[in-house]
């Protein structure tokens, strides 16, 4: 039995029952400040409320990195390699700097290989409403999207080129490493689907190798899953659901040994989710993994969904609808918002950020600041850290595949009231949360173009503008970054909309509202 400190952890010096997370959270994108504007470095480091506002700090790393194409690769460099000087890791009593861990001997783990029972060729639909879309009801909707505001017209691009394109579905020839092969928004249903080689790493736990197993076995693909012990091919998949697994947090170098002995090349997804300052860890072992594989076996490509609830540079041209958004409210919705932002001393319905920033490059950008204080500093942080490793491998060479994915209606988002709520409440905003199910047969379409199409912003051969543009790319924000409000103070009006739209017929008083 592994003991509390053992695996991945926070750094804990002073040795107290709960390591400090927000003081490491801050010394990190501190660190990674200095490297570009040290009055706010100086600033971060001095702040006694992380928690609160931390979000200002987040937005001046995306402010400073507008401004010259080179500040976004010095500052990943910086923040991840303090991250990576910073993290622990625990094995045997002995202690170890995340940046050394694959040093450490690692006990092998063995692979069991199963393939799928359906001889049906891939094929690509989405869900929506009841529906499975495809051929011009698909391309209508996505059209849809496109116009309301809730995709990025690259997105949509990347869509119809995917729905144009149904031979790319056929991933016989790609080799995918899931870590967190099971999570609730990742691609494993359509993988399945799509004769992919799938390698699936998750924690070894009956329930979650049940739900792997079960969905690789209806569909026709390859699964290659880690095990402790040596298993016989003809295993049954009771006695494997209780066998399977490696954990991300405690097998890091395993893990990376594991994933070195595969022939081929892979394609590596991080799209595993814990909540809390476990998310900053996990985020942080397959950092330390990807980056491993990545330097010793060439054509390894990355994939990352970004949240829609972050902060970003954004085009000029997403600024200037969330200006026009602002100016054309009607009369009612002018009144309502201006009197209820008097009565919170301007913390409900603060305008949204409409100034553009000048870059080196000649271009303006704007920022999309979307932060949304109640899910913390540790969230903020874990996608940061991703978001850095993508801008900086692709600088280096690598394809990546990172792109913003819409709010989504997962367990681990409506578990928290005000989310849920939130969610409800989002349409008066005109933004829209997607079901699990539509969101995974998008993102699992976009990964796919980016592996496939040679014109995708995930190829280092396609020339970006900015650096920051990958993250630009193929947004699906579900309208957030066009809302006519900073986001956050817009979010619990809408959560007061969405408690009471579950008791009150309030789409007619909305729809009354938005004519006057």
């Amino acid at each position: 039995m592994s003991s509390s400190i053992d695996g991945l952890q926070f750094p804990n010096p002073a040795q107290k029952h709960k390591p400090s997370t927000s003081k490491t959270g801050r010394e990190i994108i501190a660190e990674a400040l200095a490297s570009v504007d040290h009055s706010a470095s100086l600033q971060a480091t001095a702040e006694k409320n992380w928690r609160k506002q931390y979000p200002r700090y987040f937005k001046a790393l995306v402010e400073q990195g507008i401004q010259n194409a080179g500040k976004p690769i010095q500052i990943a460099e910086a923040g991840l390699n303090k991250a990576h000087h910073t993290f622990e890791f625990f094995r045997n009593g002995e202690k170890h700097l995340l940046k050394n861990v694959m040093q450490l001997d690692a006990q092998p783990l063995h692979t069991i290989k199963l393939k799928g029972e359906s001889t049906e060729a891939p094929e690509w639909h989405v869900p929506y409403h009841g529906q499975k879309l495809r051929g011009d009801a698909l391309l209508a909707q996505i059209q849809k999207w496109q116009d309301a505001g809730i995709v990025e017209p690259s997105h949509a691009d990347a869509l119809r080129e995917a729905a144009a394109h149904p031979e790319w579905f056929d991933l016989s020839d790609r080799t995918m490493v899931l870590f967190g092969a099971a999570s609730e928004a990742g691609p494993l249903t359509w993988l399945s689907k799509w004769k992919a080689n799938i390698v699936a790493v998750d924690l070894p736990n009956s329930r979650v190798w049940g739900r792997i197993l079960d969905t690789v076995r209806k569909g026709n693909a390859t699964l290659y899953a880690p095990s402790a012990e040596a298993l016989a091919a003809d295993t049954p998949a009771a006695v494997l659901k209780e066998k399977l697994g490696a954990n991300l947090l405690t097998q890091i170098p395993e893990i990376a040994q594991w994933l070195l002995q595969n022939p081929d090349q892979l394609d590596l997804a991080a799209i595993a989710y814990l909540d809390g300052e476990k998310h900053v860890r996990v985020s942080m072992a397959m950092d330390a993994i990807m980056q491993h594989v990545s330097a010793h076996k060439a054509g390894t490509s990355l994939m990352y969904m970004c949240t829609p609830t972050d902060v970003y540079a954004v085009p000029a041209e997403v600024i200037e609808a969330s200006t026009d958004k602002f100016a054309q409210r009607s009369k009612a919705q002018q009144l309502i918002s201006t009197g209820i932002s008097a009565l919170s001393r301007q913390n409900l319905f603060r305008k949204n950020l409409h100034g553009l920033i000048a870059s080196d490059n000649g271009q303006n950008y704007g920022i999309a600041d979307c932060l949304v204080v109640e899910q913390g500093p540790n969230y903020a942080l874990a996608k940061r850290i991703q978001q850095w490793r993508a801008t900086l491998a692709r600088h280096q060479g690598q394809r990546v595949s990172i792109n913003i994915a819409p709010s989504t209606t997962t367990h681990s988002v409506t578990k928290n009231p005000l989310l849920k709520a939130a969610f409800n409440g989002a349409s008066l905003f005109d933004v829209e949360a997607f079901k699990p199910e539509t969101t995974n047969a998008i993102m699992a379409a976009l990964w796919v173009h980016d592996l496939r199409s040679p014109k995708s912003a995930a190829n280092p051969e396609v020339e970006l503008a900015h650096p920051l543009e990958l993250m630009m790319k193929g947004a699906n924000h579900g309208g957030l970054w066009r809302v006519a409000y900073l986001a956050r103070t817009a979010l619990p009006f809408a959560a007061v909309y969405g408690f009471a739209a579950e008791k009150l017929p309030l789409d007619k008083v909305l729809g009354k509202l938005k004519k006057r």
